[in-house]
């Protein structure tokens, strides 16, 4: 969720700033009306990706039978379900990786000149990263992006932060709030962009005065959720970024917030930003890092889709094999109609003594053999579950284990290094999404640090130093 659900200004207001107040607003509610219109045909476009991101979901809470039950399981018969962890396996595996190569901001000069600020930024961009629990953003989205294919970063500006003065804040998004232009691959080139969010009536009313909470005529998709989740005291409030040429041929980014038709905030009603955007750098404020890249979309695909039909192979090969396991520890018996037979007793094996009315003989009374697991079977299982470790790139070396009869320490070194590599790649593109993510920092400190800040950080010596810092740094010197 954005910050500007409760700090909609990043700047003061008009008649704060001396600012001529705007009569005519160039944002209205049949413009409103349009971008709901184009936040339904967005959502209509993503129908499909919705529902395999909460499918995703299911199978990563190991609740996957329920994409799995046949008949009998409907109709209420006993069905083993068993639930192997081989997928989630591989995704905390690569998941710890990724925390284990936790990314820091290194700003270097484009000149001579530009060495001290890039030596400034080098200390004061991990220290805005800190602020905003920058360790936890990237923790968070790796386990999205493990699982569905894409985290989507935030990169936005706080009025509310450092105290009141305004700092950077990055959030880690969930796509089913993010709504873009269907076809598109880069996020950038998206016409228009909507983020929604579900807020509760009363911190609207509070904030908003003249806000009306109530539906927009677009409808979330939701997790399915362990707890009962009410929404009936709750609206949708919808960011929309839309870009814009202006007369110099300049493309501005602005922005406007709504709530069921209502003008809550617009970038080009407010007089100190119509002709300058609301964020200087004209992009939108957001960074997909896919994982597996998909030709119609900017999300992707995650390792769940590639892994959930192995694993489904093998949880129903562990169900029949659960099931036969079953059969062939417990009594059953085939009886003759009129045998005389008391079944009761029978199937009680409590009873040391069952009684019978007639004569018991082979013929009567026979027991129901269940053939045991032939060893071929047992070997296929462990054959797709080493399929699954192999296409998932998560073997027993990557984990610190090793084949039979490997024993050197260099050899087993040398095997641990190469079955990395998978990961190192996905910490590649987590890296160029890292950058991007600075570089909107960076342009968010050039446009609002208007007040001159003070760092604490470490020196070369390793003691701390205190290091002023300002926009000003950052704005074109002449040469």
């Amino acid at each position: 969720m954005t910050n500007e659900k409760t700090n909609p200004l990043p700047y003061r207001a008009a008649a704060e700033a001396g600012l001529p107040d705007m009569s005519e607003p160039v944002i209205t509610p049949d413009d409103v009306a349009r971008g709901t219109e184009l936040l339904r045909r967005y959502k209509d476009g993503k129908r499909a990706l919705e529902a395999r991101i909460i499918a995703d979901e299911q199978w990563y809470r190991l609740r996957h039978w329920q994409y799995l039950r046949d008949r009998r399981r409907e109709q209420g018969a006993d069905v083993v379900e068993p639930t192997s962890a081989w997928l989630f396996n591989a995704i905390v595996s690569k998941h710890a990786d990724a925390m284990d190569s936790f990314p820091e901001a290194v700003i270097l000069p484009r000149s001579e000149q530009d060495e001290p600020d890039a030596k400034a930024l080098s200390a004061i961009v991990p220290a805005v990263l800190e602020k905003t629990h920058f360790e936890q953003v990237w923790s968070d989205a790796w386990w999205y992006k493990l699982k569905h294919g894409c985290a989507a970063y935030g990169v936005f500006w706080d009025s509310a932060g450092s105290g009141g003065l305004g700092d950077v804040a990055v959030r880690q998004l969930d796509l089913l709030n993010l709504f873009w232009e269907p076809g598109i691959t880069d996020i950038q080139a998206s016409r228009n962009l909507f983020v929604c969010a579900l807020v509760d009536n009363d911190d609207i009313a509070a904030a908003w005065p003249e806000a009306r909470p109530g539906s927009c005529g677009v409808e979330l998709a939701q997790y399915l959720y362990d707890d009962a989740v009410d929404t009936s005291s709750k609206s949708i409030v919808v960011d929309w970024y839309y870009k814009k040429p202006d007369e110099a041929g300049r493309t501005l980014l602005h922005y406007c917030k709504f709530c069921n038709g209502v003008v809550l905030y617009a970038s080009e009603n407010d007089p100190a930003l119509a002709d300058r955007g609301f964020y200087d750098h004209g992009k939108y404020p957001f960074v997909f890092d896919t994982l597996f890249v998909e030709e119609d979309s900017p999300a992707g695909f995650g390792y769940i889709d590639v892994m959930k039909d192995t694993q489904t192979a093998i949880d129903e090969m562990n169900a029949a094999m659960d099931e036969n396991v079953k059969l062939s520890a417990k009594a059953r018996y085939i009886i003759q109609d009129g045998a005389g037979s008391n079944e009761k007793e029978l199937a009680d094996f409590g009873k040391d003594i069952v009684h019978a009315a007639g004569r018991v003989t082979d013929e009567t009374l026979r027991p129901l053999q269940t053939a045991g697991l032939a060893g071929n079977l047992i070997t296929y299982r462990d054959a797709r579950v080493a399929e699954l470790k192999e296409i998932s790139g998560n073997r027993d070396v990557s984990q610190g284990g090793t084949t039979s009869g490997l024993t050197a320490a260099s050899a087993i070194a040398a095997l641990q290094e190469a079955g990395s590599k998978l990961s190192r790649d996905m910490l590649k593109s987590a890296y160029r999404a890292f950058a991007k993510e600075c570089y909107f920092i960076i342009d968010l400190m050039r446009q609002f640090y208007d007040e001159s800040r003070v760092y604490r950080i470490t020196g070369d010596s390793g003691q701390p130093e205190y290091v002023q810092f300002s926009g000003a740094m950052l704005q074109p010197q002449p040469v």
